[in-house]
C-alpha cells in the first residue's frame, strides 16, 4: 500500500477530489460530503454503500485518471474535503507501527499474540479437550451436556489465563484489540475473562471468517489486521 500511495501521489490530479470519511457518519453528512464526486446517481449510491457500511471510514481519491475508493484498516480520525488528489493523510494513518493484541478462539484451540506493525512480538496457541454436542435424550445427555459446559469454562479459563499473561506486558501501550473465531466463543470469553472484560482498549472490527487457530493463522491474522481494501471504478 504505502507503493501504491507513492505512485498515485505522482500521478496528475486535474479536477481530483479526496474524502476522507470516519466510520459512522450520519446518513446526511455522508450524502453531502458525496456531492463533491461527480459522478452520476448510481455511482454515488454505490459509493454510499460502501461508505456506510465500513467500520474504519473510507477514503475516495477520485479524478478523471483514478477512481479509487480504500477502506482502511484503522479509523479515518477526522473528516476531509480536499480538491486535489491528497494522499498524506492516508499514508500517515498507515505509516505508524501500532501496538495490537489478538485474541482468536474457537472451541477446542486459541491463538495470542501482540503485534508492533506487522510484526508479532509475543505469541501463543494452544489447545484444549472439548467433546462434541449429545444428540440423544434422556439423563444421560444431561449429564454429557453439563459435563460439556466444565470443559468448556475449563477451557476459556486457560485462555484468560494466557491471554494476561501475553497482553497485560503490553496493555498501557495497546492502540487496538482484535477478536478473531467464532462469535460465540468470543462472547463467552469476553464475559467469563475479567482481564479481557475489563480492558478499554479500542477494537477493531473482529475476524470471524477465520479457521481453527494455529501460529500460521495467528501470522495470516495480523496480515489482514494491516490490509486495506481497495475498490477501483473503471469505464466500462
Amino acid at each position: 500500500m504505502p507503493d501504491f500511495l507513492d505512485e498515485l501521489a505522482g500521478a496528475p490530479g486535474n479536477e481530483a477530489v479526496s474524502l476522507y470519511l470516519p466510520p459512522h457518519l450520519p446518513a446526511t453528512e455522508l450524502d453531502n460530503a458525496l456531492k463533491e464526486v461527480p459522478e452520476p446517481p448510481d455511482a454515488i449510491a454505490e459509493l454510499i454503500k460502501i461508505a456506510g457500511g465500513s467500520k474504519t471510514g473510507t477514503v475516495i481519491l477520485w479524478s478523471p485518471e483514478r477512481k479509487l475508493v480504500i477502506l482502511p484498516p484503522f479509523p479515518v480520525a477526522e473528516q476531509q474535503v480536499i480538491h486535489s488528489l491528497e494522499t498524506e493523510s492516508l499514508q500517515s494513518l498507515l505509516s505508524r507501527d501500532r501496538l495490537i493484541a489478538l485474541v482468536l478462539v474457537r472451541l477446542g484451540s486459541y491463538a495470542i499474540g501482540v503485534c508492533k506493525g506487522e510484526k508479532l512480538v509475543s505469541s501463543k496457541v494452544g489447545t484444549g479437550l472439548i467433546h462434541g454436542r449429545h444428540h440423544k435424550g434422556g439423563s444421560s445427555a444431561h449429564r454429557f451436556e453439563r459435563h460439556r459446559d466444565k470443559q468448556i469454562e475449563y477451557f476459556l479459563t486457560r485462555v484468560c489465563q494466557r491471554s494476561r499473561e501475553r497482553i497485560e506486558p503490553y496493555v498501557k501501550s495497546l492502540d487496538y484489540m482484535v477478536y478473531g473465531g467464532a462469535r460465540t466463543t468470543i462472547q463467552l470469553l469476553q464475559k467469563q475473562c475479567s482481564f479481557i472484560g475489563k480492558l478499554d482498549t479500542p477494537t477493531l472490527p473482529p475476524l470471524l471468517d477465520i479457521p481453527e487457530p494455529r501460529q500460521a493463522v495467528l501470522e495470516d491474522a495480523v496480515s489482514r489486521v494491516w490490509s486495506s481494501t481497495v475498490y477501483e471504478w473503471r469505464e466500462d
